[in-house]
């Protein structure tokens, strides 16, 4: 079959998968002024809820595409967390309590990954681009300056498309990971998961996170709204090959009977593997790979769909600065360095937590059904626990430190930091990082050859009386924090010295306009 050349303008990106990940990186780089054609062999958004908790972190960055409210409105806050044990509530973990002051967003948002995508798709449309639905990638060529992909449309009919740079969003059976032979080291758990979305009477479907732990079985539950929730558990002793044919009477009823719920309504109910995979690499020559495509792991903690959103991000503003001449090639190396490194991290915490929560053995029961419900409650009492723990969860702990993108410390405060929040003195330092661009920050006084440098570069210059919560967040009086457009500090210099910062830009090869929709 010959294959048409696309005839539409040229663009600069294809983005291959249309889920929470590749959406993102489409909006991101459209509201840069990036040329994008996204493609999805799908014939629409998902239309079941499969991922459901968007975090802090999450709601933070997506203030720069104007979607925090519309997220906020339509989904459901779970302000705590509740552990049961045998059919006693044995502890309760307040998030407003934990991250009041680390975040705007200090719970854990209850929000359908099927509407998720239908409001991302919307604002793309808005944006005045579409998805390409039943549009496959059949292969693609790295020519050294740009990618030819061959498309394969909803009418059997193929296309050549050329572009810049080609991104791998589809998923963990990735077609782009694998053409470009990367290795996906890893393994699948014994277990196997079910989800469920059901109508509940009881307690433990009040409008909070509850889990509930029985020997080496549990369950969690997360309200959101209307009486609805989603039941996640652990399905034992099934045959090999059996998974599709199992129901939801057929399901272990310890953990759910031990939350005393009244299942009244199942409306969904899928079983599947849960596996634990992480790419040998993030980017070969013009083409990368992120989300399930690059990472996949328990869904312990509600971490997949959220850190996909954050490669994303973490993608797009280094993509948009190399295509617009605002920086060379070599940038977009820090996005394997940085993204892969917490994504170790992340499949290393959610496979400790996974085993700890479905191990078997009188031992694993006894620890997990008698110590843990004594310590926890005694450790979440003190203060620095509950915050870490919270940080964790909602992907506020996510730093870049050691990145060739990043350098400097000032206060506790290092480069590659996301950038602390703090409200004070009616200021919230926030409000300024809605806008997708390079600023700096100083907390104190601004020393005039800071000010003129920012002036002569068109860089923001944010200056806040330092108070109280500065300090209490570990930002430096006077110091001058160079912040990067995915709110993450890129330098943090003591002195505030505009010498440091040209030293930075100078030789990273980094130049920016003040709005990078310019």
């Amino acid at each position: 079959m010959t294959s048409a050349i696309d005839t539409g303008a040229r663009r600069d990106v294809l983005i291959v998968g249309a889920g929470p990940t590749g959406l993102v990186l489409a909006l991101w780089l459209i509201r840069q002024g990036v040329k994008v054609r996204i493609v999805d062999k799908a014939i629409g958004p998902g239309t079941t809820s499969r991922a459901m908790l968007v975090q802090a972190r999450t709601l933070e960055l997506y203030r720069q595409l104007g979607l925090t409210d519309a997220v906020l409105a339509a989904g459901y806050k779970n302000p705590a967390l509740n552990l049961w044990v045998k059919g006693k509530k044995r502890g309760r973990i307040s998030f407003g309590g934990a991250g009041e002051s680390l975040t705007p967003y200090p719970y854990m948002l209850v929000y359908p990954q099927d509407l998720h995508e239908r409001l991302l798709v919307a604002r793309l449309e808005e944006l005045g681009n579409s998805v390409e639905w039943r549009t496959e990638l059949v292969d693609f060529k790295d020519q050294g300056d740009f990618v030819v992909g061959r498309l394969r449309t909803a009418d059997g009919a193929e296309q050549i498309c050329e572009v810049q740079y080609l991104a791998g969003c589809d998923g963990a059976r990735s077609a782009v990971r694998q053409q470009l032979g990367l290795g996906f080291e890893g393994g699948t758990y014994e277990q196997f998961f079910y989800v469920a979305d059901v109508e509940a009477k009881g307690a433990a479907a009040a409008g909070e996170v509850h889990t509930a732990i029985e020997r080496a079985d549990f369950v969690a539950l997360m309200a959101y709204g209307d009486g609805k929730n989603r039941l996640i558990g652990v399905v034992r002793d099934v045959r090999e090959g059996a998974e599709k044919d199992f129901s939801f009477d057929q399901i272990g009823r310890r953990a759910v009977d031990g939350l005393g719920l009244e299942i009244t309504k199942v409306n969904w109910f899928s079983t599947y593997r849960v596996h634990h995979r992480i790419a040998d690499h993030y980017r070969a020559g013009r083409a990368f790979v992120l989300g399930d495509a690059a990472h996949i792991h328990s869904p312990a903690g509600g971490q997949g769909m959220n850190t996909g959103i954050g490669d994303a991000i973490n993608l797009a503003w280094k993509l948009a600065a190399v295509v617009r001449g605002h920086a060379p090639d070599s940038l977009l190396d820090s996005f394997e360095i940085e993204r892969r490194a917490f994504a170790k991290t992340l499949v290393a915490t959610t496979d400790r937590l996974f085993t700890f929560l479905s191990s078997d053995g009188k031992l694993a029961d006894f620890v997990r059904t008698r110590i843990f419900p004594i310590v926890a409650p005694i450790a979440y009492s003190i203060r620095a626990v509950r915050e870490a723990l919270f940080r964790s969860l909602s992907q506020l702990m996510i730093t870049y430190r050691g990145s060739p993108a990043c350098a400097g410390r000032a206060g506790a405060v290092h480069g590659g930091d996301r950038l602390p929040w703090a409200r004070a003195n009616g200021a919230d330092n926030f409000d300024s990082l809605a806008n997708m661009c390079w600023q700096v920050h100083v907390y104190g006084r601004a020393g005039k050859p800071l000010e003129k440098w920012c002036a002569a570069q068109e860089i923001p210059l944010y200056v806040f009386a330092y108070a109280a919560a500065h300090r209490r967040a570990g930002l430096a009086e006077n110091a001058a924090y160079l912040v990067r457009p995915d709110t993450h500090v890129a330098l943090a210099e003591p002195q505030g010295d505009p010498e440091t910062l040209a030293g930075y830009l100078a030789t990273r090869g980094l130049c920016f306009p003040r709005d990078l929709s310019q």
